[in-house]
């Protein structure tokens, strides 16, 4: 596979061609083999220079919530207007076999035909935060093609997975009505990250979502007030995290859904904020991938695959504490010195005569 050649293709092939190479493409990129990650780069570096003009926007929420729906209606309504639009969706992965169905491309059977749209299902493959590990890569593919909105939508969510509005433009949180009470929609984690709320299913109890909708707009200020300083002024140069409500299954204020993207985007562009909010989103996906090299450099160490095995059985017969264990082979791998591998995990009867627990600041050990 040359990645040059595939990399033509995604820029200037014809619709056909460039989807297969499209497929090919997020393939390699997704491929975990060495030989692989070293094409997977020349055909990020190839395609860069091309990406960066799309507009992305992060969409997550509960399952059950109208994610698919919704985006299929905003993509045929996005392409209505002269938009091409690619859509990253992420499956989760079974902890138990360890695959994915894929089948959120067959809830949007309208979008999917339509040769303005890209749909692309992923597994998550046991990342967490709700997306991929390759869905950055993913979405320079997309942009690089010539789609202009990239939609990535994630695996169903909790309160958590905010991987998400690390790697989009915006991003939308997707609530329902009747989902929780005021507590519940103050508390922290993915509420506050939430640049904007959609209320959906408003047609099936028009009451509760707006009573969804007041609960949560006042509890976006409390966290204004207490978490982002930058929220607490009125300032209309300043985005502030808004909440709306719609239908998506009768495309009801999907219009006035991208309206307020569109504001949001003019506003942030204007302050700078749009730039800044991407140059920091690099620097966290270059972080990302050094954590993942490291870990899986440490792996592979010849020190830490000596010591592991019997590590192992010591951790799982309970002679060495798992904290004891990893210590070891983390010195292990930084020293490098053979001497190291006779070293053997201090056993966890050494601990027994701690008279008080380490967390007070006064145990003392006796030898």
């Amino acid at each position: 596979m040359n990645p040059g050649v595939l990399a033509a293709a995604v820029l200037r092939g014809d619709a056909t061609v460039q989807r297969r190479a499209m497929a090919k493409a997020i393939t390699l990129l997704e491929s975990t083999r060495a030989d692989h990650r070293l094409l997977a780069d020349e055909l990020l570096t190839a395609l860069l220079p091309h990406t960066g003009q799309s507009f992305r926007l992060g969409i997550s929420g509960v399952p059950g919530v109208g994610k698919s729906t919704f985006i299929e209606a905003l993509g045929l309504y996005l392409i209505g207007l002269g938009h091409r639009v690619a859509v990253l969706t992420i499956d989760p992965s079974s902890t138990v076999s360890g695959g994915s169905i894929l089948g959120d491309k067959t809830r949007m059977e309208l979008l999917s035909v339509n040769d303005k749209a890209y749909i692309r299902p992923s597994p998550s493959s046991g990342t967490l935060g709700g997306v991929a590990e390759k869905t950055r890569e993913a979405m320079l593919v997309c942009e690089a093609a010539g789609y202009d909105v990239v939609i990535v939508e994630t695996v169903g969510v909790g309160q958590s997975e905010t991987a998400v509005a690390n790697m989009t433009d915006m991003f939308v949180l997707m609530q329902l009505p009747n989902a929780g009470d005021d507590l519940q929609a103050i508390k922290k984690g993915v509420m506050e990250l939430a640049d904007l709320v959609v209320i959906n299913k408003a047609d099936l109890d028009f009451a509760a979502a707006t009573r969804a909708r007041a609960q949560i707009t006042s509890s976006l200020r409390l966290l204004g007030l207490h978490g982002n300083p930058q929220a607490m002024h009125h300032d209309e140069k300043i985005w502030h995290p808004q909440v709306i409500q719609l239908s998506a299954l009768h495309a009801q204020g999907v219009d006035s859904f991208w309206d307020k993207v569109l504001q949001f985007k003019t506003l942030q562009t204007t302050s700078g904020r749009f730039a800044a909010r991407r140059h920091q989103q690099a620097l966290a996906w270059m972080w990302e991938r050094i954590d993942a090299g490291l870990k899986q450099a440490f792996a592979q160490h010849p020190a830490v695959k000596t010591l592991l095995p019997q590590l192992t059985q010591d951790v799982l017969e309970g002679r060495v504490a798992a904290s004891t264990a990893a210590r070891n082979m983390l010195r292990a791998a930084s020293a490098g010195d053979r001497e190291v591998l006779s070293v053997r995990a201090e056993p966890v009867e050494a601990h027994a005569n701690i008279s008080e627990s380490p967390s007070t600041g006064a145990g003392q050990t006796n030898h």
